[in-house]
């Protein structure tokens, strides 16, 4: 308890305070009551709300890719359970999961150097030209993404199989001697059981796609221009490279409501789902 006061409530409490501060990194100290004026500066910030649009897509974009990927990917593991390597193949398929989003970044940003890159060398190769991924307007964002998409499909292959695991197999056998399409036994029977897992696992990377900040960092810093700033990496920038803490305590106010009002939302949305299950 002692330490979720610590780590946890003094923190909260302290940036809700220093957002009605004017408060600079330089100074040290808030150095004016100001008020509101930190968030009605971000209501007309046309940066923030730019970086909020394009936030909105990410999350849309990583978390529905992944989730589509991870559910038949997922299904696929699951009906090859008999197969040899089984192990092995999913045991590699979770490494992404487990390197640092910074290590990746770095790995990825080498991958895709228009010079010296493994993927603009296949290009090259197969006749075509080099092309600048994080460089351009039009292929950064996308090429970001995908470095994403290939981090965390592997945590909703994991919950899609924590998911199977619900499923009463006397009708899972009952279907496959019936010869079920595979589609209709996802459909008819893998989801009715397992969505309450599968769309916690959904929740647990929308919110943690929404805070999404060292891989952009990493590899484009935002760039180019602003094509690729997220909201969280925009707040981080005006509070440790701005010093204007006051501004984006504010900032992470708004976004801690925000976070709170969906995650709200989400799980009634869900508790309904559930309750109708049990109803019918």
């Amino acid at each position: 308890m002692i330490f979720f006061i610590v780590w946890n409530v003094i923190p909260t409490l302290w940036m809700i305070g220093l957002g009605f501060y004017n408060y600079s990194l330089i100074t040290g100290n808030p150095e004016k009551f100001i008020g509101l004026k930190n968030f009605l500066d971000i209501a007309v910030d046309d940066t923030i709300w730019h970086n909020f649009g394009r936030t909105f897509l990410w999350v849309v974009m990583t978390t529905g890719i992944e989730t589509l990927l991870g559910i038949l990917l997922g299904f696929l593991f699951w009906g090859s359970a008999k197969l040899p390597g089984r192990r092995l193949a999913l045991t590699l398929l979770f490494a992404p999961m487990l390197l640092a989003p910074v290590s990746t970044g770095t790995f990825f940003r080498l991958i895709y150097d228009p010079i010296f890159g493994v993927l603009n060398d296949l290009i090259v190769r197969f006749g075509g030209k080099a092309v600048d991924f994080l460089g351009s307007l039009k292929t950064a964002f996308p090429s970001v993404m995908m470095v994403d998409i290939w981090m965390w499909t592997p945590f909703m292959i994991m919950i899609t199989l924590a998911a199977l695991g619900s499923v009463p197999k006397a009708e899972l056998e009952a279907a496959e001697v019936d010869r079920l399409p595979w589609y209709k036994r996802l459909t008819f029977i893998v989801w009715p059981y397992g969505k309450f897992v599968i769309m916690l696992g959904i929740l647990l990377r929308t919110i943690d796609s929404f805070k999404t900040m060292d891989l952009v960092n990493q590899m484009t810093k935002g760039g180019p221009g602003n094509t690729t700033e997220l909201i969280a990496l925009g707040l981080y920038r005006k509070a440790f490279e701005g010093f204007n803490m006051g501004w984006s305590s504010a900032l992470a106010l708004v976004l801690f409501f925000a976070a709170i009002a969906f995650t709200s939302l989400y799980l009634f949305v869900l508790n309904q789902s559930n309750k109708q299950k049990k109803g019918g």
